[in-house]
């Protein structure tokens, strides 16, 4: 049995529909709601076999009436007076749930048979979300107030998750009533009371620390050092507390701590593995909601004491979350611990090491809070969420370029055996791996295969993926580039292609490579990459650069004049565009890319328009720059894509995996994205994508919903589209043909 405070995710108005009422149930797992009146007293309970039964029962059904007209008031409910053992029995094979009211029937809180999300403020603590960090500032305020809110600002700043505090009441929790005079003290005693003499806040000073911290958008959290103080900050509101290991083994503190119904941080410092599993079993039997840390309560710590390996042990003795909190000098512990699985990480903060008190020598200043804090997000990052091992986006460019291949030695006529003196293994891997040659040989050619071709998938398989004639309701087309034009536009009934320029191609003569088209269209995909490494970026700080980019779109576009003629049918050819905005060390602050928009606009006016239709890319949060991933920050938000567009008048191309990848990883909908910016669409890339950066991936094979998809875009029928896969040129275009096959049931 875990209890709970956070009633917020059980409790519902009596005016709630009963269709809202059916949903929340959906939507949340809850096998019951606990309503209530706006007052929060407790009026029933309604589960998802009340309403069956009322939609049984009754000849007309309305969904949108209130819930409070069919609620059951026939419910179990538990006093907030009563013990934990006597709640416990309340549960039974039907009941899972119990809400506790107090004197006034007011719902306070609930019991639960499962385990209850463990929530501080808005922050969820999990096994599979990050780690929760908590800086200490305890007394390394060195008692002014000043000094802890210059502290608070530091936590701020360096992205913590809750800011912890100690409070003593000193005539409380010391027999001589904290005297730092008392000569009768023992040496260690004395110390410490000096200390706390000198540099404690007056609790009015800590409830003002506890109000900035809140003022500043970061969780306060506070270790009650006895029961005064504890009631000091039932009071006040705090939303969590923390024990100490020196109270660990207080079993009155802990009894008093887990009737408040809070979560409770647990550090196990100073105490035996017996004293854990008794301490453990105490708190659990009273319903407390607990996450234990492994800590060594030595200031400074020795790394040979530190013993992180006891981690796994502590999850195991206490089945719960598990964290660390530290004592030793400096950051690479942490890191360590949150590999091991810590799910909450507490260090302490100082502005100075070598202020007075042993707190601040073990204590991390805020410039190394902050690079721990990163760290722990890379640590994080890097674990990744294991099952199979899957080709990474990084791995498979680099597989493209470094693996081998397996290739025709001679020319192979269609309906040959192929043997094994007619292969040969070279690089690059763009085609059939080395480990298929025992597959493909003795297979049959399907198609005449020159020297020096690739073999491929369908060499072995004889699958043949192309069709004839291909039926949409939007003009559609694949890309290509200048060398296999003439093969890929001749293969099927396309209404346009688009050519992947690259800065070489601005060199070319297009009229060698293309022979003037009746009826087909053609766009253009600006390069990213130019010479000397140059990637475009039109909104660069540096003017430099950015006349470096305006002088290569030029280029671009007087490119594309070239090729207009050869295409009779294509009036204003779209030209996509990546925009630039990216960065290589992070993303950048809202108020920069502000910046980096009227950049934008500023570039574009300074580029001849008016012979293309421009499609500014839109772009994951992630991308494949040349040399690497890097950051990007431009026509990512979906909001911020409207405002520019519809300030400017220009239109976006939307690229489907691009914006499926920013959905995944700012988690937003993807439908909902595409809403907002469709009056904007004038050109489609529709491919699909895994997570936030695995880009291109073949259609079908990644976390794009097709068929919500197509809803969403055939509002927009007019649009043309290409299918971008990666690599879907090889092999005469399979990948193409393969993704049109896929599409043509949707589009």
């Amino acid at each position: 049995m875990k209890i709970s405070k956070r009633i917020d995710e059980y409790a519902f108005n009596k005016d709630l529909s009963v269709r809202s009422a059916l949903q929340k149930i959906e939507n949340t797992n809850l096998q019951i709601l606990f309503i209530t009146d706006k007052h929060c007293h407790l009026e029933g309970v309604i589960a998802d076999g009340d309403i069956r039964r009322w939609l049984l029962s009754s000849d007309k059904t309305n969904l949108d009436i209130p819930i409070g007209d069919i609620l059951n008031k026939s419910y179990i409910s538990a006093s907030v007076n009563q013990e934990p053992a006597e709640i416990k029995k309340l549960f039974n094979s039907k009941i899972k749930s119990i809400p506790i009211v107090d004197d006034n029937q007011v719902l306070v809180a609930v019991a639960e048979t499962r385990n209850i999300d463990f929530r501080i403020g808005d922050k969820k603590i999990s096994n599979t979300g990050p780690a929760f960090i908590i800086a200490e500032i305890g007394n390394n305020h060195q008692g002014s107030i000043e000094m802890a809110k210059e502290l608070i600002d530091a936590c701020i700043e360096a992205d913590v998750d809750c800011i912890k505090f100690q409070m003593r009441t000193m005539s409380s929790l010391y027999d001589n009533n904290g005297n730092s005079s008392d000569v009768s003290a023992d040496l260690g005693d004395q110390y410490t009371l000096d200390l706390l003499s000198k540099f404690q806040l007056s609790d009015n000073e800590l409830f003002e620390a506890f109000d900035y911290c809140k003022e500043k958008g970061g969780i306060p959290l506070c270790t009650p050092w006895d029961l005064e103080s504890l009631m000091k900050l039932e009071e006040y509101g705090m939303p969590a507390y923390k024990i100490a290991s020196a109270d660990f083994t207080n079993y009155e503190l802990l009894d008093a701590a887990a009737k408040t119904h809070k979560p409770l941080f647990c550090s196990t410092g100073m105490s035996s593995e017996k004293e854990i599993i008794h301490s453990t079993n105490f708190l659990t039997n009273l319903g407390s909601q607990c996450i234990f840390l492994h800590c060594n309560s030595t200031y400074p710590t020795p790394f040979k004491d530190v013993n992180l390996e006891y981690l796994s042990r502590l999850k195991k003795i206490t089945q719960s979350m598990v964290g660390y909190s530290g004592h030793e000098r400096g950051i690479n512990i942490p890191l360590a611990a949150v590999s091991l699985g810590a799910k909450v990480i507490e260090k302490h903060i100082t502005l100075d090491k070598s202020f007075e008190g042993n707190d601040h020598k073990v204590s991390l200043t805020p410039d190394e809070f902050s690079q721990m804090i990163k760290n722990i997000r890379q640590v994080e990052e890097s674990m990744g969420i294991g099952g199979p091992r899957e080709i990474t986006q990084g791995e498979l460019l680099n597989r493209e370029v470094l693996a081998k291949s397996l290739v025709a030695n001679c020319f192979i006529k269609k309906g040959e055996v192929i043997k094994r003196d007619m292969v040969s293994i070279k690089s690059p891997g763009k085609g059939l791996q080395p480990n298929k040659l025992n597959e493909l040989i003795g297979k049959v050619s399907q198609r005449d295969i020159n020297q020096g071709d690739f073999f491929y998938d369908s060499d072995i398989t004889n699958k043949v993926f192309v069709k004839d004639e291909y039926k949409f309701k939007r003009p559609f087309g694949i890309p290509v580039r200048y060398h296999d034009f003439k093969k890929l536009s001749k293969i099927t009934n396309l209404d346009f292609v688009e050519f992947h320029l690259s800065y070489q191609d601005l060199n070319e003569n297009p009229s060698e490579y293309v022979t003037k088209q009746k009826n087909l269209e053609f766009s253009v995909h600006t390069p990213e990459l130019f010479e000397n490494d140059h990637i475009l970026d039109l909104c660069s700080f540096d003017e430099k650069y950015r006349k470096n980019s305006i002088d290569n779109m030029n280029r671009v576009i007087k490119h594309v004049k070239k090729i207009k003629p050869l295409f009779s049918s294509t009036k204003k050819p779209i030209l996509v565009l990546n925009a630039g905005g990216w960065n290589q060390n992070g993303f950048i602050s809202k108020e920069e890319k502000v910046l980096k928009y009227k950049i934008l606009e500023k570039s574009l006016n300074e580029l001849n328009l008016e012979s293309i239709d421009l499609g500014i890319q839109t772009m994951p949060p992630f991308p494949w720059h040349f040399g690497g991933q890097s950051f990007h920050n431009l026509f990512v938000d979906p909001d911020e894509i409207d405002k520019f567009c519809s300030k400017t008048g220009h239109k976006i191309c939307l690229d489907v995996s691009h914006t499926a990848m920013a959905c995944s990883y700012y988690g937003w909908d993807l439908i909902d994205f595409i809403s907002k910016v469709s009056k904007h669409i004038n050109y489609l890339h529709i491919v699909d994508a895994k997570g936030s950066d695995g880009e291109g991936v073949e259609i079908g094979d990644g976390d794009v919903d097709f068929v919500l998809l197509s809803d969403q875009l055939n509002k927009i029928p007019d649009v043309p589209f290409i299918p971008e896969v990666w690599q879907g040129h090889k092999n005469s275009g399979e990948g193409f043909w393969k993704a049109l096959n896929y599409l043509e049931k949707m589009f």
